[in-house]
């Protein structure tokens, strides 16, 4: 049998297979689909193909990362997402979709030792037995042990069920940030304490907050540096230093009480320890205390819900329910005996957890019951305060109010807002007028706006290996070590591949910029016809600078590559930096422009991800290509100073502040959402490509933010460069 007719005919067994067997889980015949972030798009195909071989009918949709699930089964796109009780938030809260979604938990990830619990976890305070205290103001004064910064157990839900009791002072100061609003509270209730971590992810904001309440770290093992690692942080560090280091409160949660006891733990048989649970209580909201044994029931604070998975109305019917939970549970069983990365990546199960049936819940209720939902709520700082982001276009608006719904479920404060305006100008006036706090600048935009509306550089953009120490993109054209291409004139009648079109300075704006210097070509409209056919996504897709482009190869559907070719969008495999070096890797370009980043993190790039086959060769080196230098000559890579096109300067984000403690909470909460999503791109992709438009609010390859100090001296360099490269 010829091997081109094999696929087609296991594909239609495979599929006849899995309607039988969909029949068999489901009455209705329903195959469910689960949405997956695309990051594991890769792990969703092997969790198909795994769950065929044992007739397990299951089929995925992509989504851009789990915020766009959760839209997308509320849609009815997508039958499930896995989740968070963050996520659960969005959702609950979500008016006008959750109205008409229906959503509802529909199975739990819980652990093996604890499969009948309740909660995930529950936060207790634990006392000495003899410590004088009747109710929750007798905690002020007392020596306070914490498993760490912006931790559940450890920090939030004291200082939210706290600040509702009115112990803690005032959390709303507006001279303050939100962070600081309740570092402040802390050290001034309790009189000493540790709180290990990283108070601001701005080192200087970090290190000044740590001196000023520095009684916070007093009871830390090492409390010139209040961090991790720490033999007094974390769930069973608390109580370390409860009972070892002067400690009299210790906030955690119960499971690591009852270990550090030698107590039984739900299967697990008590395991002596050299501690004496006797000597000790757990300490109750309302002031009682109750003693710590195998058979009294702790008194809690609050809980942290268990993660899930999330459906909507119509996989709920009396027909699927059952045979939802029936999938989801024999997945996770496939998962753990195959050790699969999908098992962990798509359906956030490990080895000491498992998937369990539980009864429907709507995911508000699901918090409400664990006393959650004001946890994740607590807005200290300012009453009402917003840290407002404005944008010019629609997408960056649409990205912005993902990134305002998703922050705050991860306690990124103040609360962002997104404002719109016409262009770059109304947002500088807006900015100057009080009416917005951040607007996203291009590095060469930021001495004007400095002298025109008296902007304050707060963050700028990061991109990783292969940037000046100011962030800069060196732009460079690439070739491969093989070719005859020495000089300038050379490229004439050559094939060209481009990161990208008009506006992207490596791609295009610093070549033509060259191309003219050099007297090679009179303006940018020459270049169609300087080039024997190019690829610059972005460009009149009916023109040579489209003639090499490929589209959406992953497709393998001609109609979907043509109507794909050439966008300025991730449909297009040469797209960016990466794919004008795909382009220049499948010989369907002579030379390459692009940023000298995506040369620099070849070397790093991992072996295994999944990216399409256009001629992007994985073994690929650093030390296959070399530089096609403006001045006739050509270098190796690590040579780029002497051989770049111009330096592109990173987009720099400014601010309105008007006062350093302003200024301080704007950084703080940039560089935290920043922080958090540059980790976990799969929850919200902030940085990359939205609803298929690139360089949405910030660049597509931005891996990060880091705050801009005073030292920064480039802003008129980095004018003159945008003057001068302005008009290609």
């Amino acid at each position: 049998m010829k091997q081109g007719i094999v696929a087609p005919i296991v594909a239609l067994a495979v599929a006849i297979a899995l309607f039988g067997e969909a029949i068999a889980y489901a009455p209705s015949g329903k195959i469910f689909t689960i949405c997956v972030p695309e990051v594991y798009w890769k792990e969703c195909k092997e969790m198909i193909e795994d769950s065929a071989l044992r007739g397990i009918p299951i089929s995925c949709v992509s989504g851009r990362d789990r915020y766009e699930c959760i839209d997308k089964v509320g849609r009815k796109e997508a039958d499930v997402v896995a989740v968070d009780p963050e996520d659960m938030y969005m959702a609950a809260e979500d008016n006008e979709l959750a109205a008409n979604a229906g959503y509802t938990v529909v199975e739990q990830v819980r652990t093996k030792e604890e499969p009948d619990a309740v909660f995930r976890y529950e936060a207790v305070a634990v006392i000495h037995k003899d410590l004088d205290i009747s109710n929750v103001q007798g905690l002020r004064g007392l020596r306070s042990c914490h498993t760490g910064v912006g931790r559940n157990v450890g920090y939030k839900i004291p200082i939210t069920k706290l600040s509702a009791m009115g112990v803690l002072p005032n959390l709303h100061d507006p001279e303050y940030s939100a962070r600081e609003n309740e570092l402040r509270a802390l050290s001034s209730v309790f009189s000493k304490g540790c709180l290990v971590g990283t108070w601001s992810p701005d080192p200087a904001i970090n290190r000044r907050l740590k001196e000023t309440y520095a009684n916070m770290c007093a009871l830390c093992e090492k409390p010139e540096v209040c961090d991790y690692p720490d033999i007094y942080s974390g769930y069973e560090g608390a109580l370390r230093c409860l009972a070892h280091n002067g400690g009299q409160v210790a906030w955690t949660k119960v499971i690591y009480v009852k270990r550090f006891f030698g107590l039984p733990v739900g299967v697990t048989p008590a395991v002596p320890t050299a501690e004496n649970p006797a000597d000790y209580r757990y300490f109750c909201p309302d002031g009682s205390k109750v003693p710590i044994d195998a058979e009294t029931k702790p008194c809690t604070w609050a809980a942290r819900p268990w993660q899930g998975y999330m459906t909507n109305d119509l996989a709920t019917k009396p027909d699927n329910v059952k045979a939802l939970q029936k999938e989801l549970t024999d997945l996770g069983k496939l998962g753990e005996e195959e050790k699969a990365d999908w098992w962990k990546d798509i359906m956030l199960l490990e080895p000491k957890t498992l998937a369990v049936p539980a009864p429907l819940e709507r995911p508000g209720d699901h918090l409400t019951n664990a006393k959650y939902k004001d946890v994740i709520e607590r807005n200290s700082g300012a009453v009402g305060k917003l840290a407002k982001w404005c944008v010019w276009s629609d997408t960056a608006l649409d990205k912005c109010r993902g990134l305002s719904r998703a922050a705050f479920t991860r306690e990124v404060r103040p609360k962002f807002e997104c404002v719109r305006e016409k262009d770059q100008a109304a947002c500088l006036k807006a900015l100057q007028e009080g009416k917005a706090d951040l607007v996203v600048l291009d590095g060469g935009a930021v001495l004007q706006a400095i002298r025109d509306v008296n902007a304050q550089p707060v963050a700028a953009e990061t991109y990783g290996p292969g940037t000046t120490k100011n962030g800069e993109r060196p732009a460079v054209a690439v070739v491969k070590k093989s070719s005859p291409i020495s000089k300038l004139a050379d490229l004439q009648g050559k094939r060209s591949c481009h990161s990208g079109y008009k506006g992207d300075f490596a791609g295009w704006t610093a070549p033509m910029h060259v191309l003219k210097q050099q007297g090679l070509i009179r303006n940018e409209d020459e270049a169609d016809s300087f080039f024997n056919g190019s690829c610059a996504p972005g460009a009149p897709v009916d023109s040579k600078l489209c003639q090499q482009c490929v589209g959406s190869v992953a497709a393998n559907d001609d109609r979907i590559r043509n109507a794909t070719k050439c966008k300025p969008s991730e449909a297009e495999a040469f797209r960016g930096g990466a794919g004008a070096l795909a382009c220049l890797m499948a010989d369907k370009g002579d030379v390459a422009f692009l940023p000298l980043t995506v040369l620099s993190q070849l070397d790093e790039t991992d072996k295994d991800k999944d990216t399409a086959d256009a001629g992007r060769q994985k073994e690929a080196k650093s030390t296959d290509f070399e530089l096609l230098c403006p001045n006739d000559a050509r270098a190796p890579v690590d040579g780029w100073k002497g051989c770049n096109w111009g330096i592109e300067p990173p987009r720099v984000i400014v601010s309105s502040g008007k006062t350093v403690n302003a200024l301080e909470e704007l950084t703080h909460a940039t560089l935290a959402a920043s922080s958090l999503y540059a980790k976990r791109p799969d929850l919200l992709r902030l940085f990359g490509p939205w609803g298929g438009v690139s360089n949405a609010l910030f660049k597509d390859d931005t891996r990060g933010l880091v705050s801009v100090d005073k030292s920064w001296d480039k802003w008129s360099e980095w004018q003159e460069t945008r003057n001068a490269y302005g008009s290609a």
